[in-house]
């Protein structure tokens, strides 16, 4: 994430009232080591996942041994990042969907959440998670959609992380869609080091200013800020289970 101690980072991060972090893993190698960090870390918890943009240089059967023994352990809370890319195409999109296929098994298997990667590729998404039947816990990361994805999957009861882009004064659709958005089925996140709200933009990311987008959403949705941070934990607590 950065070159900074785990523990800086997490001060920082607590400084900012942010007291529990989720490291994620987006190819074996990096899966263990977010376990390995979530164990060592009590304010830290891991998800798992090979990512589609990763799934072309995954050893088949091995990187699903690891993901599916990584993912039974108490400290990983979620299945993910997993899911389809259509903009960068670095996996063709049936290898995407199959490797999306095989993690949303894992997640059930285990009772974890499922966090989803989706860019430009929501059909794909909501209609592989109802062929397959979903986990009970999806969680759709550094969401995306218009104001009718969010409809979809509010309906469906999915929850949608807002990243720092809906902070961009260009997010007009991602704003409409965070607006609609019920509160009870929202997150917030970083995926640092990148998409640093504003007015930090072009800064690496860290999750201390997770706040900052915590602050934009509540004041677009017309929510009491503590109020709004109190739906979010409670969110978090329900999707991570042991959070």
């Amino acid at each position: 994430m950065l070159d900074l101690p785990v523990d800086t980072v997490l001060a920082a991060a607590a400084a900012a009232g942010i007291t529990r972090v989720v490291t994620v893993g987006v190819d074996a190698a990096s899966s263990v080591r977010a376990a390995e960090c979530a164990a060592a870390h009590e304010d830290v918890y891991a998800a798992v996942a090979i990512h589609p943009n990763d799934a072309m240089d995954a050893e088949v059967a091995e990187s699903l041994e690891t993901i599916g023994r990584l993912a039974w352990l108490p400290r990983v809370v979620a299945v993910g990042e997993t899911g389809l890319d259509y903009y960068w195409r670095k996996t063709p999109p049936e290898v995407q969907q199959w490797w999306f296929r095989q993690h949303i098994k894992i997640a059930k298997d285990t009772g974890k959440a499922l966090m989803i990667h989706d860019r430009d590729a929501h059909a794909d998404v909501l209609r592989i998670l109802a062929e397959e039947g979903p986990p009970d816990r999806v969680v759709f990361h550094c969401f995306s959609g218009d104001a009718e994805m969010a409809k979809q999957c509010a309906e469906a009861g999915y929850v949608m992380s807002f990243a720092g882009t809906v902070t961009f004064k260009n997010a007009t659709s991602l704003r409409e869609a965070a607006a609609g958005a019920p509160p009870d089925l929202m997150l917030v996140e970083t995926d640092a080091p990148y998409l640093t709200p504003m007015p930090n933009r072009g800064k690496p990311n860290s999750p201390a200013m997770a706040a900052y987008t915590l602050r934009f959403l509540a004041e677009l949705k017309g929510i009491d800020l503590a109020t709004f941070c109190d739906t979010v934990t409670a969110t978090a607590r329900r999707v991570f289970g042991i959070w």
